[in-house]
């Protein structure tokens, strides 16, 4: 069976640090031997979660959100991975848009489910990508930090980049992705 790794970028920048991370991250995954996905999802339709009902729509019990986009999807294909990676640009100390809609709708999706749990369990890195001050990335990675705790998952390692130290936790990243997938093949997770 191949290992899937799901690597999730949410920067608008095709061209800029998040990109280069999630670049470094996919041939870390592949060098390993697993094959890396990676999904923009700034070039999704994923909205913020609406709190439905008394604030447990259809997610609480059935581990589904009832909103209708490319959530659905998405949170299937990653029940089907054996890890992630999730990079984002740090905007005002914290993650971006695009990721924190994910993850509101996963953590509220996931939270309670015994049965099936996407990210319990399961490798997980972080990166923070702080590409103009540099300043925000250790409360950004923090609240990433929190939503991997939320749902139980393994830290595998938890990064911040900025424009001054990219070239060398550039490698980091790499690093982080390729350990992760041989921490696979030699079962220890």
């Amino acid at each position: 069976m191949e290992v899937r790794i799901m690597i999730l970028t949410g920067s608008p920048n095709k061209g800029g640090l998040t990109a280069a991370c999630g670049e470094q991250a996919r041939l870390g995954v592949e060098f390993a031997g697993a094959r890396g996905v990676v999904v923009s999802l700034n070039e999704l339709n994923i909205g913020r979660c609406l709190a439905c009902n008394d604030g447990w729509g259809t997610c609480r019990n059935e581990h589904k959100c009832q909103v209708e986009d490319d959530f659905q999807r998405l949170h299937a294909e990653a029940g089907e991975m054996k890890g992630f990676v999730f990079i984002t640009p740090v905007y005002w100390w914290d993650m971006s848009e695009s990721i924190k809609a994910f993850i509101d709708r996963l953590r509220r999706c996931e939270a309670f489910n015994k049965e099936n749990p996407v990210i319990a369990g399961v490798p997980v890195v972080c990166v923070a990508a702080a590409g103009g001050t540099g300043n925000g990335f250790i409360s950004c990675l923090g609240n990433m930090e929190k939503f991997v705790d939320h749902l139980k998952g393994v830290k595998h390692d938890l990064i911040g980049v900025t424009r001054r130290n990219k070239d060398y936790k550039l490698k980091a990243v790499y690093e982080a992705a390729r350990t992760m997938v041989q921490g696979m093949n030699n079962q220890q997770w």
